[in-house]
């Protein structure tokens, strides 16, 4: 009998439980301008600045550790301090 009681209690709580579902969330990178070159992750400012100009807008930094982003006209790079650690298309 405890066995038929636990096998129910079982069957009723997976039951509830499997009504339940996640969503899921599609996000379209932002990385799928693949075909423009950016700078690479660890680069520095002056390194992006020699090869790549100046950006039409600096902005930052902001927060701690300091991040700040420059803004070219196909991409958009953000620093940690004086590296960078992402560099984005944007749609």
């Amino acid at each position: 009998m405890r066995r038929i009681s636990f096998f129910l209690l079982l069957a009723l709580g997976v039951a509830g439980f499997g009504a339940a579902s996640g969503d899921t969330l599609l996000v379209e990178s932002a990385q799928s301008g693949s075909a423009v070159v950016r700078p690479a992750h660890g680069m520095v400012m002056e390194q992006v600045i020699q090869q790549y100009g100046e950006p039409q807008q600096r902005l930052g930094p902001v927060g701690e550790p300091p991040i700040s982003h420059w803004v070219y006209g196909d991409f958009i790079v953000y620093f940690e301090h004086q590296h960078v650690i992402h560099s984005v298309v944007p749609h």
